[in-house]
């Protein structure tokens, strides 16, 4: 597929007048600036220019169909809708403003999963279920597991066994990790249909743009930020990326997933650390039930600082990955001020 694109083939009719009123018809077919002349008659005109192009279409690529992606994080959907652009079919199984922490593919997902040439993972372990997708596939589609492409930082495990870490998957969350992600989906697109390379590299370019002056802005507000009042007080464990680009200190309510209950002892600890580093603010997040710093807030006098969104893209302002960054950054900046 994509042959037309190879080759550099054109097009081309021109009519000819001959005696009478007839005249005759020429197609021409340029490839590599090499003509083929096809002639016919006006009468026959429609129903060969019809097959003629048929067959060009069928042999060359032509009509060839976008690359079918299948995406598990909705930070993945936008980066391989913005790189891909037109030449690319991007199904998001994991919608924005949901838990990628709870999600399970669905038989309906399977099927999806079972016609797509590539499908992009955010890894880390995050996705619990990437037996299942490959069974799906049955080796047609190539995986890519962007987040294992790039440096991990690792938390201590909520075990309690001393020692044992435990690698954190929210990489998205800080924006040098997402330019290195946009090279890494441009790469995979590439693989699958070599041929738009040039095309992929221009949308990439673009996006990585884009996110290089979101990270000159990030730095320039976080920057009206004292760094002794840069402590995040968060409900689950996933700014850790975002903490080391920009200087942060956090202090999250549970662990690395929304579904990890802090204990009492934990909660204990953490009321003691804000009352005595004055922390202003604590955070929600858009996947976690805020009851738990609630108590905060009442039992330490910080204000509930606003929703972050930390496990995807969000909805409203939300709903790309600049408008997320930004929504978190200046939430942030502005409770802790």
């Amino acid at each position: 597929m994509g042959g037309l694109d190879k080759m550099n083939c054109m097009w081309r009719k021109v009519h000819h007048r001959g005696e009478g009123s007839g005249g005759v018809s020429l197609l021409h077919l340029s490839c590599n600036r090499d003509p083929l002349v096809l002639s016919f008659s006006p009468m026959k005109e429609g129903l060969f220019f019809s097959l003629t192009l048929f067959w060009c279409c069928f042999a060359t690529g032509v009509a060839a169909e976008p690359v079918r992606v299948s995406t598990f994080s909705s930070v993945l959907t936008e980066l391989a809708e913005r790189v891909g652009g037109p030449l690319v079919t991007v199904t998001g199984h994991v919608a924005a403003g949901s838990d990628p922490h709870e999600f399970e593919p669905k038989p309906s997902d399977l099927k999806v999963v079972s016609r797509a040439d590539l499908v992009l993972l955010s890894a880390k372990h995050l996705e619990g279920y990437v037996g299942k997708l490959r069974e799906a596939t049955d080796g047609r589609a190539r995986f890519m597991e962007v987040g294992a492409q790039m440096p991990s930082l690792w938390q201590e495990a909520e075990s309690g066994r001393a020692g044992e870490k435990v690698e954190d998957p929210h990489w998205w969350n800080s924006v040098g990790n997402m330019r290195r992600a946009v090279a890494v989906v441009r790469d995979a697109l590439t693989e699958v249909r070599p041929e738009q390379k040039e095309a992929f590299g221009v949308n990439a370019r673009a996006y990585e743009k884009e996110l290089l002056e979101l990270d000159k802005w990030a730095r320039a507000k976080v920057a009206e930020l004292p760094r002794d009042k840069r402590k995040l007080v968060t409900s689950h464990d996933a700014l850790q990326y975002f903490a080391k680009d920009y200087g942060f200190k956090v202090y999250p309510v549970s662990g690395l997933t929304s579904a990890e209950q802090p204990s009492s002892r934990k909660v204990a600890d953490l009321l003691k650390i804000i009352k005595e580093q004055r922390v202003k603010a604590v955070f929600a997040e858009d996947t976690v039930n805020p009851k738990v710093l609630q108590q905060i807030t009442a039992e330490t006098g910080a204000v509930l600082g606003g929703q972050l969104w930390v496990d995807g893209l969000g909805t409203g302002e939300a709903a790309n990955y600049l408008g997320m960054f930004r929504h978190n950054v200046n939430t942030v900046v502005e409770a802790l001020k």
